[in-house]
């Protein structure tokens, strides 16, 4: 198939970082790995993953994680589910 088109796409370079290095992992370079996900959009008629909206629930643990709230540390397992009511 002749490569007559061009896509450009802003992103933090951290991402475009981190995702080259998986795909190179994977035997692939941008180019490559940018038409495989296009060509999975076309098979799937839409996005090839579910995208999903997190509830209010979610929202807040994701918080928590983010800012090591609520986190548990323990010295061993034993610790951690004595910790934990287990």
């Amino acid at each position: 198939m002749a490569k007559e088109a061009t896509a450009r796409a802003r992103m933090d370079a951290e991402l475009k970082e981190e995702a080259e290095s998986i795909l190179a992992g994977c035997g692939l370079n941008a180019t490559q790995g940018i038409s495989l996900f296009y060509r999975q959009i076309i098979l799937h008629h839409g996005l090839p993953f579910d995208v999903k909206i997190p509830n209010g629930e979610s929202r807040i643990a994701m918080r928590e994680i983010e800012t090591g709230e609520g986190l548990i540390q323990s010295g061993s397992a034993e610790d951690l589910f004595a910790d934990l009511g287990i």
